[in-house]
């Protein structure tokens, strides 16, 4: 039977950190809830399981530790766990790479020297003219957070002129699940935003002391249905390439590929490129969009 016991909840409070036990705790039970018996070979002893998915004894078997140590960690007290029990429980859970290593950002933190909350994210001046070059190339930089650092003009043709944003809206968390015309631009606009909250449940894992990060969170949690039923899966990925199909106000629809590539020196940015297939609609619809300069800007949804 599987113990009733008090969780720590995971709840973002605006301007104070996530509750890292609460994290660690969501997390590993999420995760267990996704694996049924038969899944792992485990064998099923009738259907009226009170749990959904694995029971704690069954998933403490499967990664060879006690059923109490187990419960220990999925009550949020992963201090003095190992690496390799934390190997163990990733293999148990079948978590991808990433996964794994979220887990183990969540139960083993790293000491970092704590950084001023409010010092913005800086990018170098040679990325920024780097930008500038790529021609033809919808191109920007994201940092921390989903929040959009620098962009080029053909950025600005494809997703709307960032410039004329205040600096705190200038988020990708805030555009997709607060602005109704990002909604409308992302033809599947439902794998946009699943792209956007793992994103940001990895960043939570790496910095979980982050108070912006947390006032985000909370923010978005508020104001979105959608961003709280997305956050509760603790879902965690990195899409570093794929394709992207927009609803554009003025050349209509655009199917994109895009390549994300982490900087070296500060593995916090990513600059990520778009571009159409040779000789495809999508590529003349660019031209055309580089063609009209500035003028591209002013869609009617902007």
């Amino acid at each position: 039977m599987e113990p009733r016991d008090e969780q720590p909840q995971a709840t973002a409070t605006p301007g104070r950190p996530l509750d890292r036990r609460a994290e660690l705790s969501e997390f590993l039970r999420s995760r267990r809830a996704r694996l049924k018996p038969e899944d792992v070979g485990l064998p099923d002893f009738g259907r009226h399981r009170r749990v959904p998915g694995l029971r704690r004894e069954e998933l403490a078997q499967l990664a060879g530790v006690s059923v109490a140590y187990y419960t220990r960690l999925e009550q949020g007290n992963g201090r003095n766990v190992s690496a390799e029990v934390l190997d163990s429980i990733a293999r148990a859970l079948r978590l991808t790479d990433a996964v794994h290593a979220h887990l183990t950002h969540l139960a083993k933190p790293k000491s970092l020297k704590k950084k001023p909350a409010a010092r913005r994210q800086q990018v170098r001046p040679s990325l920024c003219r780097l930008l500038d070059t790529m021609d033809g190339v919808p191109a920007y930089i994201v940092g921390r957070r989903a929040e959009i650092l620098a962009w080029n003009r053909m950025a600005a043709a494809v997703f709307g002129d960032w410039a004329d944003l205040p600096a705190v809206e200038r988020n990708w968390a805030r555009l997709v699940f607060l602005r109704p015309d990002y909604r409308d631009l992302f033809v599947d606009w439902e794998q946009k935003a699943i792209d956007i909250v793992c994103a940001l449940r990895m960043d939570a894992g790496c910095h979980p002391d982050d108070p912006r990060l947390s006032a985000l969170v909370g923010e978005l949690s508020v104001k979105s249905e959608e961003f709280r039923r997305l956050w509760a899966t603790h879902d965690v990925k990195e899409k570093s390439h794929g394709l992207k199909r927009l609803h554009h106000p003025l050349v209509g629809e655009l199917s994109l590929n895009f390549e994300s590539f982490r900087l070296t020196g500060d593995a916090d940015q990513s600059l990520v490129t778009y571009h159409a297939d040779p000789a495809s609609p999508s590529e003349e619809s660019l031209r055309l969009l580089a063609s009209w300069g500035a003028d591209a800007t002013r869609a009617p949804t902007r």
